[in-house]
């Protein structure tokens, strides 16, 4: 099975040309090796993806015939990506939402006078 459609089964992306491109950018590698989506994935072999700044890593246990439900998905594939992974992306989540509010624009005078008030108080 193509790496692609594979990727695409075992739902890793929403659809196939997503995959596709993933895969053409180098995010996608199987034994170390950046493949093209074309190259076909057998049991056993080591999945590396890397997808909203967090790299995956999964072995291939089976090969479905087709796009799977989500509860079937184990019975294909073994998650081995580390949790550090997604620790450091609830980092991040939690870094942007307290510096501003999604939407908000650039700083109002407010905020630079609250900027300038702090920063003036710190060198006191």
């Amino acid at each position: 099975m193509r790496v692609d459609k594979y990727l695409w089964s075992v739902r890793y992306f929403k659809t196939r040309s997503i995959a596709t491109k993933a895969c053409k950018k180098g995010a996608v590698k199987v034994n170390q090796d950046v493949v093209k989506p074309s190259r076909d994935v057998y049991p056993g072999d080591q999945i590396h993806v890397r997808k909203n700044q967090i790299n995956y890593s999964l072995e291939v246990l089976n090969l479905p015939k087709n796009r799977l439900g989500a509860k079937l998905v184990d019975i294909y594939r073994k998650d081995t990506t580390p949790k550090e992974a997604f620790e450091s992306q609830e980092i991040l989540q939690y870094a942007k939402k307290y510096y501003r509010k999604k939407g908000t624009g650039r700083p109002t005078k407010k905020d630079r006078r609250d900027l300038e008030d702090f920063t003036n108080n710190q060198e006191e």
